[in-house]
């Protein structure tokens, strides 16, 4: 634009004198119509501006009550009922096969209603049920609701597991002695609050009912035994049907009280929870769970983990892993277990070699190469869902380290998962499974041809050995057997060349 201004003013320099009005007049126009473009220019991008800051200002508030509505599902619904609801609309019913479901009631509440005021009626009720939630967070036990002086919650729900009787068992046990401590503070002639809990175990309905007030419930047999355990209780005691105790007796010391009548069941045994089994509490006292009660808890648990673990191998691995795919860890995590009990590791070593042996090739989920790293990578997202401690999580990764090539054990239990691993070297199909790695690693150009597959199978047999005595044991001499028959074929290949 000044560079038009400037050209005209030249041409207006260079006119005659008649005409030099006619140019002054020209340029006068032409400056107000530029001055008339720029006032419009900036008009407009005020305005625009003044949008832009309109706009930002309603996305961060449209932002904020997202965030709003979304917190308050969470708070409300499992997160995966909230997920669901916020994904699809609405919240399918679910079966669960097994689910513990808790029931707790204050003995005589009604007659406490009527003695104690209001305002520190509610503000017990408010402490002892800030108390049970934060014990059932602890155990992984969905609160389900509350009426009253009720409290009701449930395990397996909404993620399955195995463990949900021994997690809600301690969960009442921790629930029942806060309610002791408390009233062992009690100032004499103040009314003490007797709590009854009863539970059982059983299938179950999940869903979410309400449209504008929404909440997460269940429903079903197991639902009603469990509210019959607690009204047939007693107060400062925990009922237990048969269902649970049969899933518990090995964790809880638990006392038979007879049969109970309920219908479309017949008659139900009965049992009183009356601490942990001494060997797995705290200083044998049965109350606080100890090291080995959490092993044996952690050890049940894995059955869950491995369930999880194998089906993503089975969906997710590439279809050219015809060595590295399902059947290779469920042999390494069959031999760990074998080797690891032969060596006398104990049931937390147990544990840990489990878990790296299922995990040890679940990184080839992401990617060949850099698998043993993906594993552990793998293990820092899944293991904290499973109840493993950071300590047990890096334990875990350094045995999955351990099996890369080539193997170089530290301890004892390298040992065992690096044996485990290298396994098929001493096993009858020994050849089949070669065939299935070349086949694998020359799909993935780590090696062109069979013959110089075979030699190197002949210089890395000859430099391999088993570490544990156990596997050396069971596959030292068929290894061997290996090698010669090796030996024996590439010999043969050579004499019809030539």
């Amino acid at each position: 634009m000044a560079l038009l201004i400037t050209a005209v003013l030249f041409n207006i320099a260079s006119l005659p004198q008649q005409n030099l009005i006619y140019w002054i007049i020209a340029a006068f126009f032409i400056s107000t119509l530029i001055l008339l473009y720029s006032l419009i220019n900036y008009s407009s991008a005020k305005i625009i501006s003044k949008l832009e800051l309109l706009i930002y200002q309603r996305t961060e508030e449209l932002l904020r009550e997202k965030s709003k509505a979304e917190n308050l599902l969470t708070r409300v619904l499992p997160r995966d009922a909230a997920d669901e609801l916020k994904e699809h609309g609405k919240v399918n019913a679910q079966k669960f096969k097994m689910v513990t479901v808790l029931f707790s009631d204050i003995q005589g509440f009604t007659k406490i209603t009527d003695e104690i005021k209001a305002e520190e009626l509610i503000d017990q009720l408010d402490r002892f049920f800030y108390r049970f939630d934060t014990v059932v967070e602890k155990y992984h036990i969905e609160k389900i609701k509350t009426i009253g002086d009720a409290y009701m919650c449930a395990g397996g729900i909404p993620k399955k597991n195995r463990t949900n009787p021994i997690e809600v068992v301690a969960a009442a046990l921790e629930m029942m002695n806060h309610m002791k401590e408390i009233n062992n503070q009690h100032q004499p002639g103040e009314e003490i609050w007797e709590l009854r809990i009863g539970i059982d175990t059983g299938p179950v309905i999940a869903g979410v009912v309400g449209r504008n007030k929404l909440s997460y419930d269940i429903w079903g047999g197991t639902v009603n035994t469990a509210s019959r355990m607690e009204s047939a209780g007693l107060p400062g005691k925990i009922n237990i049907s048969e269902n649970t105790y049969i899933l518990v007796k090995d964790f809880f010391n638990c006392i038979y009280r007879g049969k109970m009548p309920v219908k479309n069941k017949g008659d139900i045994k009965m049992y009183f929870v009356e601490g942990i089994v001494p060997n797995l509490s705290e200083n044998f006292e049965g109350f606080i769970p100890n090291e080995d009660f959490k092993i044996e808890l952690q050890l049940i648990r894995l059955g869950d983990l491995e369930e999880f673990v194998l089906e993503k191998l089975e969906v997710g691995l590439p279809k050219n892993l015809y060595y590295h795919n399902l059947k290779h860890t469920v042999d390494v995590y069959t031999q760990v277990e074998l080797i690891g009990r032969s060596e006398g590791v104990s049931k937390k070593e147990l544990l840990i070699l489990r878990t790296a042996a299922l995990l040890h090739d679940s990184g080839h989920l992401i990617d060949y190469s850099t698998h043993e790293e993906m594993g552990v990578k793998l293990a820092h997202e899944i293991l904290p869902e499973y109840g493993y401690s950071p300590e047990q999580i890096e334990e875990v990764s350094k045995l999955i380290m351990s099996t890369k090539m080539p193997p170089e054990p530290k301890n004892l239990l390298e040992q065992i998962i690096c044996d485990s691993d290298l396994d098929y070297l001493g096993r009858t199909d020994f050849i089949p499974v070669s065939n299935m790695l070349y086949k694998e690693l020359h799909e993935h150009g780590h090696i062109a041809t069979l013959h110089d597959w075979n030699l190197m199978q002949i210089k890395f047999i000859e430099k391999h050995q088993y570490y544990t005595n156990t596997a050396r044991r069971l596959r030292n001499v068929n290894k061997n057997n290996q090698l010669e028959n090796i030996r024996k074929w590439m010999t043969e290949i050579e004499k019809n060349e030539i």
